[in-house]
């Protein structure tokens, strides 16, 4: 090996790290997965202006909570470097600047997002505004989703090349042709089931530029799994502080006799969730060190409640003899309880160590299967009943697809876990399972926001 070929020193480096992971008992646990991460912060670091041999010696660092070995590994790397009382210092430094970068990016990228909410009001169309309050939930993710990809094209110095990038211009100027268009989602017969579907459909490009390359990989879609929870947890509390700091700010406005509520509706709010999408996406990227520490300790608070409140439903249902009655808003009440405890499931999956023999936990997220199994074909029969009586509609069609979608990813599920549990399959087999099935989810979206205007238009 030629130690002045920097792409030689790295692969030794990384055969070293992957060598001392592999060999310890306390090692992570899905060691292939874990060194596509370290790859890919090492590209991303590199790509920042790192040196080779400075990327490694960050991105082991960054990556030293996944597992007793792989910190022990991390500090036995950097005090080969500089000396144990600097070596927590000078190895941050040289990703300093790189840090500061990304952040000035993703506040800029924040800043644009909350731009583009306001771009309509040129045209009367106000955020706050009630006859503008169905344009923005058709629109918003047409408005918000560019600035967080173009993040990630920054921030992993990605190379889409022209078929990259019309296949995203083409995909985002389709989807707002069908958001607005008279025959589609500007009808009032299909704007909410398309205000509904669009993220979904959109979601699926923002996975495949943020896996960088990886997306053909188990491992790239569950980072992206991950992303997508922590997201959805962090957004959630940024928003709690924003409505902490709009009660403060309309008390002491309030105060000097100020109303500052049209202020509230028609730019904090909007312009606010816009770049918090944003804010919110760049501290998951950051904070991969409480990520690795958050999903197990949520999946082991809420799995069991709602395991426990399934059972309760499924045992009230038999007990009443009752039949299910969904309404259009029961419905998706519905519908998002059983993707929730989807997202608790595949929490689950990414936070388990799969040469773990099975446990009670194990039990319990079976359980937890099972009973949004049965919940789920109750909702089927209810849905099914309702075409009976009172034949085909675009919103019964859309949650009948739905539900089949849930129905089969849960049965899967529930097989490929049973099987797990009785020392019949590895548990890799529910991961690969799970991280597969995430593209039926955005077609059957695209084919609701696309196909059902057009289709029931000629069944009219």
């Amino acid at each position: 090996m030629d130690p002045s070929d920097p792409e030689a020193s790295l692969a030794a480096q990384i055969a070293r790290w992957r060598h001392h992971l592999g060999r310890d008992p306390g090692g992570p646990a899905d060691l292939a997965a874990h060194e596509a991460r370290l790859r890919a912060e090492i590209d991303r670091l590199r790509r920042a202006g790192l040196s080779a041999d400075e990327a490694f010696l960050v991105a082991v660092r960054r990556l030293g909570s996944l597992s007793p070995a792989a910190g022990e590994f991390a500090r036995a790397a950097t005090a080969a470097v500089w000396p144990p009382a600097e070596g927590a210092r000078a190895a941050a430094d040289p990703a300093r600047p790189a840090a500061r970068r990304e952040a000035f990016v993703a506040f800029g990228c924040a800043v644009l997002a909350g731009i583009a909410i306001k771009v309509p009001a040129l045209f009367g169309l106000n955020p706050g505004d009630d006859r503008a309050e169905s344009f923005y939930f058709r629109n918003g993710p047409l408005l918000v989703l560019p600035c967080l990809i173009g993040f990630f094209v920054w921030q992993r110095r990605l190379a889409l090349g022209a078929a990259g990038w019309l296949a995203l211009v083409a995909a985002f100027g389709t989807a707002a042709l069908a958001a607005n268009l008279p025959g589609w989602g500007g009808s009032p017969a299909f704007g909410e089931l398309t205000a509904l579907h669009l993220p979904i459909a959109l979601w699926l490009g923002v996975g495949i530029v943020h896996a960088g390359g990886h997306w053909r990989e188990a491992a790239g879609r569950m980072d992206f799994i991950r992303f997508s929870g922590e997201l959805f947890i962090h957004f959630v509390l940024i928003a709690l502080g924003g409505g902490v700091l709009c009660a403060f700010l309309a008390l002491t406005f309030k105060s000097i006799g100020i109303n500052v509520g049209p202020f509230f509706g028609s730019w904090l709010i909007p312009c606010g969730a816009a770049g918090a999408l944003i804010v919110a996406s760049w501290l998951v990227e950051t904070r991969s060190g409480v990520r690795a520490n958050l999903a197990p300790m949520l999946t082991r608070l809420f799995a069991p409640l709602f395991a426990l409140m399934l059972v309760a439903f499924l045992v009230a249902l038999l007990a009443s003899g009752r039949g299910i009655s969904l309404e259009r808003e029961q419905l998706i009440g519905f519908d998002l309880l059983l993707v929730v405890v989807l997202g608790l499931l595949l929490y689950s999956i990414s936070a388990r160590d799969p040469r773990a023999p099975p446990g009670a936990f194990d039990v319990v997220l079976v359980v937890l299967i099972v009973g949004a199994l049965l919940a789920d074909a109750a909702a089927l029969w209810a849905i099914g009943a309702r075409i009976g009586e009172f034949g085909l509609s675009p919103n019964r069609v859309a949650a009948l697809g739905e539900n089949v979608i849930l129905l089969v990813n849960l049965a899967g599920s529930a097989v490929l876990y049973v099987r797990f549990l009785l020392g019949r399959g590895p548990f890799g087999r529910l991961e690969r399972w799970q991280t597969s099935y995430l593209p039926v989810f955005s077609v059957w979206a695209a084919l609701v926001v696309l196909v059902f205007p057009p289709l029931f238009r000629a069944l009219a």
